[in-house]
């Protein structure tokens, strides 16, 4: 059983963000860009699940939509254990071009289930898995947070308002995974970098998509008011009353 991971890239958290063409573009010449949280978790069970050879996955390709710049997110899902890597090479501009980007790719592909993560940690829009399922005409499983194997058939468990529930989907799907698919993300070891070099890393061109959003301008979140020191309770009082005019 193949299965595919859909990855994105995302600026590191520590990274400062700036804009330029009058807070119309990201500014992203001194950001570092890593694998999107979500995503790094799919990717890690994908390979639990290869690794344990009482589970029939035997491969696992890693396939993402961006310029050159995310290569070496790619490297490094190789490195982690994925055994083939896809880049679409285009920048995506929304989430209906990355997914239909994504379809365009794996439409016929021989698989057991596609894993998106639930969201990526910059945009948090949390669409392109629903939009990649109906795009393929495929299940859409989302909220998953587990998945197991009764012989070869995969079972989804899902969280829910009142529980959980679990799922079996005749056919390929697209898992949207959260919290709980994979304890903690899979550190590549040396092993793992080593031979990352020798795998395959394709470069496709992309197919005529135009996006559907446009983003007309961006905008930092206020500054922080300075903090201030306050040594006994009525000052504190004085202050939630006076001034937050909180009571």
């Amino acid at each position: 059983m193949r299965v595919f991971v859909c990855m994105s890239y995302i600026p590191d958290t520590t990274t400062k963000i700036r804009f330029r063409e009058d807070n119309t573009q990201l500014d992203d010449t001194s950001i570092q860009w890593v694998i999107n949280p979500w995503d790094e978790l799919a990717l890690t069970r994908a390979v639990e699940l290869k690794e344990d050879g009482a589970i029939p996955v035997d491969e696992v390709e890693i396939v993402m939509v961006g310029g050159v710049r995310c290569e070496p997110i790619l490297r490094k899902g190789l490195a982690i254990g994925a055994d083939k890597a896809t880049r679409i090479d285009v920048e995506p501009l929304d989430a209906f071009q990355t997914a239909t980007q994504l379809a365009a790719y794996l439409q016929g592909k021989d698989c057991g289930f596609i894993v998106c993560g639930i969201e990526s940690g910059d945009y948090n829009e949390a669409a392109v898995g629903g939009m990649l399922a109906e795009l393929l005409d495929y299940a859409s499983v989302s909220s998953i947070s587990s998945l197991q194997f009764d012989g070869t058939t995969p079972i989804y468990q899902r969280d829910v308002a009142n529980g959980k529930e679990q799922v079996k989907v005749d056919g390929p799907a697209v898992l949207i995974v959260q919290k709980g698919f994979a304890r903690v993300p899979k550190i590549p070891n040396m092993r793992g970098i080593m031979t990352a070099r020798s795998k395959p890393l394709d470069v496709i061109s992309a197919i005529e998509v135009e996006p559907l959003v446009e983003f007309v301008e961006y905008a930092a979140p206020p500054t922080k008011g300075r903090v201030k020191m306050l040594n006994t309770p009525e000052e504190l009082v004085r202050s939630l009353s006076d001034e937050a005019k909180l009571i």
